[in-house]
């Protein structure tokens, strides 16, 4: 009893922290801050150190991995995102911005697993016999950490667009309101004006060409990582399949968006290794693995179809 009580209390502290630190590295997006940047570094720390916490203590009591259902999928994917964001920080890169990509998908990921589930499906359960496997924590564990990265990778890719849009946007209007292209006569006082526009317009796009870049290696190598993550977990899933089910590949509506999300980032990385493409192209690429990961992960799941369903919807 004493477990879930804690349990409780260590998972509403966590989602508590991921709201404000949400709003911490949105606050960043505006106004950078070194000392907002570290108090949402630190905070993503406790965070994890909680949602920890919760899997373990749920681990303790249930008698097995909390890997089960899809209240603890989720909290495991809270978990992983802020874990993703630690490591890199560590690194120091990316520090000041990446919060505002990993700090909502964790808050997000845990409020729908606290707020968004249905009580039954919070509670933990006894493993049914097809679960009661080595192969649950290889399997699982790999699946999901591969679906954060993965995530983490194509919502850098996400928000290259956007920034890149704005850029072309800024860009052609710059060029459409010059002087240079404005039949009307300018005094000097008028061009030195209008050259400051466009000189600061130029530092502003250039700063922000220079985040993209950052964007595009940070969504690179998080969606290799997360590609490798995946393969594993295919394969080991195959192997766990044909102990319980008796064949490695059945074509579960499961396992098939595995597939289709797997050979989707492929061409991701065949573009960038082989093709040598940067940027927006094969951003455009990741961005479709985005909406391929939540089918996958939950659109399968909530419609209760096929062996791996957890079923909600149906």
């Amino acid at each position: 009893m004493i477990f879930i009580t804690l349990e409780h209390i260590s998972a509403h502290v966590s989602f508590s922290l991921t709201f404000v630190i949400t709003l911490i590295y949105s606050g960043t997006l505006i106004y950078k801050s070194e000392k907002l940047s570290n108090s949402g570094g630190k905070g993503m720390i406790v965070t994890c150190i909680c949602i920890t916490g919760v899997l373990v203590f749920r681990s303790l009591y249930s008698g097995h991995l909390p890997l089960s259902n899809l209240y603890e999928s989720f909290m495991f994917l809270s978990w992983t995102s802020s874990m993703i964001h630690i490591v890199i920080q560590i690194r120091g890169q990316y520090a000041w911005w990446l919060g505002a990509i990993t700090a909502p998908s964790a808050m997000l990921t845990h409020g729908f697993a606290t707020l968004g589930l249905p009580d039954k499906m919070q509670e933990s359960a006894m493993l049914v016999p097809a679960l009661q496997s080595h192969w649950l924590m290889m399997h699982v564990s790999m699946i999901l950490l591969s679906y954060a990265t993965l995530l983490c990778g194509s919502l850098s890719s996400i928000s290259l667009l956007v920034i890149a849009s704005q850029i072309n946007q800024k860009i052609f209007l710059n060029v459409k309101n010059s002087f240079f292209f404005n039949k009307n006569w300018y005094s000097h006082d008028q061009e030195k004006k209008e050259l400051k526009q466009t000189f600061y317009l130029s530092l502003r796009n250039y700063r922000k060409w220079v985040f993209t870049n950052q964007l595009d290696q940070l969504s690179y190598r998080t969606i290799g990582l997360g590609f490798s993550l995946l393969t594993i977990g295919i394969l080991s899933g195959a192997v766990w399949a044909n102990e319980a089910w008796g064949s490695y590949w059945s074509w579960d509506p499961k396992e098939t968006w595995a597939l289709i999300t797997w050979i989707l980032f492929a061409i991701y990385l065949h573009t960038r290794i082989n093709r040598g493409w940067k940027g927006q192209k094969p951003a455009i690429v990741a961005s479709v693995g985005f909406i391929l990961v939540w089918t996958c992960y939950l659109g399968v799941d909530l419609l209760g179809i096929g062996l791996h369903s957890y079923g909600w919807l149906l």
